[in-house]
């Protein structure tokens, strides 16, 4: 089953269909320890017309976070991007260590979702898009399911200083999410695939898959983490980092079209404003 948010309702896909889910607000839903139970009663009810076009980012009160270094690509551009800063050894070290690189990414308000404009920083000369499968995370730290994220870095930024981090990651439009939230208790099949493509004039610049074979964390040490000295009364979104990385030479511009797929859960698509 998948969860859109739109503006007046929330809608439960399954098997093609969508119905209404009762609830006092996406926040009430997301918080209900009987969630899987109410999307599963909502579909008992009459098939209604849905427009993916209304669909918002799922998410309004939720921090979102995110983990770096968790895939071999991620760690390489990382490395290359800080060696003239003397982080090459660092995150090298990040990758192998016990305690994952966690960061905050965005407020709920900072989020933008399908369709919605993607930004990049006015004083950032090399900004990429990174595809990453979200975990939905309820208050207690349980995983409730799976989005499509777009982490939005500047790496010239970041590249200069690592302590600059904050300022490449997080600004206005750094964060996309959505279409939908694929709800789910048991970890995605390793060979679930994600993956990236964007287009400029019509014309594909780049395009990249991996799949999370390639990840090396677990979703569930990543959350323990997160977890461990802080709450979400609200739950959580936690983006489990990128395994698709476009080259040194690309820079996003105005009016690029970013088009990231996972499998079983959709299409997340923006446009860069």
């Amino acid at each position: 089953m998948k969860l859109y948010r739109t503006e007046k309702e929330i809608f439960v896909e399954s098997s093609g269909s969508f119905y209404v889910v009762p609830a006092q607000s996406w926040d009430e839903l997301l918080c209900s320890r009987d969630l899987f139970q109410r999307a599963e009663a909502a579909t008992l009810g009459p098939a209604i017309p849905f427009d993916p076009a209304s669909a918002l980012a799922p998410v309004v009160s939720q921090e979102v976070w995110a983990a770096g270094v968790t895939y071999y690509r991620s760690r390489n551009a990382r490395i290359e991007e800080s060696k003239d800063a003397g982080g090459g050894t660092f995150y090298d070290r990040v990758y192998t260590a016990e305690r994952p690189e966690l960061f905050f990414k965005a407020v709920g308000s900072r989020v933008v979702g399908p369709g919605a404009q993607v930004r990049t920083r006015a004083d950032a000369k090399w900004s990429v898009p990174e595809p990453e499968l979200t975990l939905l995370l309820s208050p207690a730290g349980r995983i409730l399911g799976y989005t499509i994220g777009n982490d939005m870095s500047s790496r010239d930024i970041e590249g200069e200083n690592p302590l600059y981090l904050p300022q490449a990651k997080m600004y206005d439009g750094s964060c996309a999410l959505g279409p939908c939230v694929l709800l789910a208790t048991g970890t995605l099949d390793k060979s679930t695939g994600i993956g990236i493509e964007i287009t400029r004039n019509a014309a594909t610049v780049f395009a990249g898959t991996t799949t999370l074979a390639e990840l090396k964390r677990e979703f569930e040490q990543l959350v323990e983490y997160l977890f461990r000295e802080m709450s979400f009364p609200s739950g959580a979104f936690l983006m489990t980092g990128t395994g698709v990385v476009p080259g040194d030479d690309f820079t996003l511009a105005h009016g690029d079209a970013i088009r990231i797929c996972i499998d079983g859960i959709g299409t997340l698509e923006n446009t860069v404003a």
